[in-house]
């Protein structure tokens, strides 16, 4: 049944409750833990029961950390990686260029260095070289170095490793092949020969649990004053977040303490992210994955490779603030770049149709640095998987972005597998490509076959699933903080969100381009701040800034605005309805 029957929205969405087996789980919670409604709410629909809840609400790595020993050949790869390090044998490591990637090179730098060791830092150029490793560098880096440590990438480099003419030791999370490259050890949860059990982890909580494996290992041999890697957590808990990992089991403990971890900025290169990121809060959840994450990518995008990185194992302040200004000065670049590749992937998906199930589209010279993003954009608003390539000379390199449910990374590996690629993997949800010019029509119809089997395109724009009714006057900080307590929230373990229903809006303001800055009350003499961004892109802006007097149902989720020292309750607008 449709809540507060609300069938079509103002963005044709139909509007979603709880089931009733949630409330009424919910409200058994609250009875039998005292806590809060509201939080029992969010704890309910995650599967949550009494017994479990106050585990659950404080996540613990001592409870939750998986031995690093049940991923395979993780001892021979730490094994390796320490007999480098006592016989100060020349260490590489190979980086992708994204925050799961810098993270990534960050932990082992940084380990290294609290050993008295340095390693020679490698990333590819998105442009020139492209993902992974590539021949030409990992022979120029074998000839210069003992081991090579790929993170990040690696998994299906059969042709690379094999060039390296050294050792190489893969620490990765993509789709595994049916076999995998010749080398000291690959190290994968998502290995074809895993059972699963840790997929769910970004590659910087696999090459944490190296780490792990290296001081116990080390530690058995009578090692003393190893590194602190409780102090690394604020790499993995960005990386976890940036990389969009899901917030499940270990991954919850390793943003709830990196986020501690990142609150006393100690690391340099974060601090100064932070300080031009203008973060005056604590850190939290969406800080990483809207503030940090993008000023780190914009390097990889479409500045210099490496720059992330370095930012983030840098440790002299002065030099990490030039990093962070120029990391900023390349995310605004990003931002304008990505604006105008947006706005010609969206007219030329609209032209071919976006009911298929698969949205695509491809440009000449659309920058490899933005297309991932732009293919989100076209996934979030058609409800659909989504790839967008830019073209240069005889191929096109693309990115693709996937919805529940439909596993995008698979699909583009038997695409490649099948000859129409001349490479592609990735995961479930993310992943690239790329494609010779003259096959892209028939290798995307090809791919729309393979994601129509798995239940593309069946449904319109996507259900707003709603986890209950609030009152303005009921949104209050302790509210929030209450709710706060089963984060963090992203991927995997989204915020609560709720509709406030039959209210009036009583001041309206665009703000910036496309924004929306308005107040709305019940009429009972409580009323509620909310900001929708991108409000004037769509119907939501124009009808709520008449304030004509008209009534309507709101939806989104709460958060606490920080001004001045004073705290106060806003709504994060999604949707709106006109009362019927």
């Amino acid at each position: 049944m449709d809540f507060l029957g609300v069938s079509s929205s103002l963005l044709g969405r139909r509007w979603v409750g709880p089931p009733v087996e949630i409330d009424r789980a919910a409200e058994a919670l609250s009875q039998a833990t005292g806590l809060d409604r509201a939080l029992a709410q969010v704890l309910a629909r995650r599967g949550v029961n009494a017994a479990e809840a106050e585990a659950f609400l404080a996540p613990s790595l001592r409870d939750l950390l998986p031995d690093p020993r049940s991923l395979r050949d993780m001892e021979a790869a730490a094994a390796r990686f320490l007999r480098a390090v006592k016989g100060r044998e020349r260490i590489a490591v190979f980086a992708d260029y994204d925050v799961d990637g810098g993270t990534s090179a960050a932990l082992l730098i940084d380990w290294l260095r609290q050993m008295g060791r340095e390693a020679t830092l490698y990333v590819p150029d998105r442009i020139d070289e492209g993902y992974g490793p590539n021949v030409p560098a990992m022979q120029e880096l074998g000839a210069a170095h003992d081991l090579i440590v790929c993170v990040d990438c690696g998994t299906l480099s059969h042709e690379p490793v094999a060039a390296a003419g050294c050792d190489v030791v893969i620490l990765d999370h993509h789709l595994g092949g049916e076999t995998l490259p010749d080398c000291v050890a690959c190290v994968n949860p998502n290995r074809q020969d895993e059972d699963g059990a840790l997929a769910h982890l970004c590659a910087a909580a696999v090459v944490f649990l190296m780490l792990v494996e290296a001081n116990r290992q080390a530690r058995e041999d009578g090692a003393k004053g190893l590194p602190d890697l409780m102090s690394m957590l604020d790499l993995v808990a960005l990386a976890t977040v940036a990389d969009v990992a899901p917030l499940i089991g270990v991954n919850r403990a390793f943003v709830r303490q990196g986020l501690v971890v990142m609150g006393r900025r100690a690391r340099p290169g974060l601090a100064a992210l932070a300080d031009v990121a203008r973060m005056d809060t604590a850190p939290a959840a969406y800080h990483l994955g809207y503030l940090l994450g993008p000023r780190i990518n914009a390097g990889g995008r479409i500045g210099k490779a490496d720059l992330g990185a370095r930012l983030l194992s840098c440790t002299d302040p002065h030099e990490a603030a030039a990093m962070a200004d120029r990391l900023n000065d390349l995310n605004a670049e990003r931002r304008e770049i990505e604006a105008n590749v947006t706005a010609a992937a969206l007219a030329q998906a609209e032209e071919r149709g976006l009911d298929a199930p698969l949205v695509w589209a491809a440009g000449e010279g659309w920058h490899p640095g933005v297309v991932g993003i732009v293919a989100s954009r076209l996934k979030e608003a058609t409800n659909r998987p989504a790839v967008v390539i830019g073209l240069d000379g005889d191929e096109g390199k693309g990115s693709g972005r996937s919805v529940a449910g439909v596993d995008l990374g698979a699909s583009i590996q038997r695409l490649a597998a099948e000859g129409q690629l001349i490479k592609g993997g990735g995961h479930k949800m993310a992943a690239g490509l790329t494609v010779a010019r003259d096959l892209l029509e028939p290798a995307m119809a090809r791919l729309s076959e393979l994601l129509a089997k798995q239940g593309a395109g069946l449904g319109g724009a996507a259900d707003l699933r709603l986890d209950g009714l609030l009152m303005p006057g009921g949104a209050t900080v302790d509210l929030i903080r209450s709710i706060e307590a089963a984060g963090p929230f992203g991927a995997g373990a989204s915020a609560p969100r709720f509709a406030f229903p039959d209210v009036t809006v009583s001041f309206a303001k665009r703000v910036g381009e496309s924004h929306l800055k308005l107040r709305f009350g019940d009429g009972l003499g409580a009323s509620l701040d909310a900001i929708c961004f991108g409000a004037f892109d769509g119907p939501i802006g124009p009808a709520l800034s008449e304030r004509s007097g008209k009534r309507f149902h709101l939806a989104g989720r709460l958060e606490i605005n920080t001004w001045g020292g004073r705290q106060s309750v806003q709504m994060r607008l999604e949707d709106a309805a006109p009362v019927a």
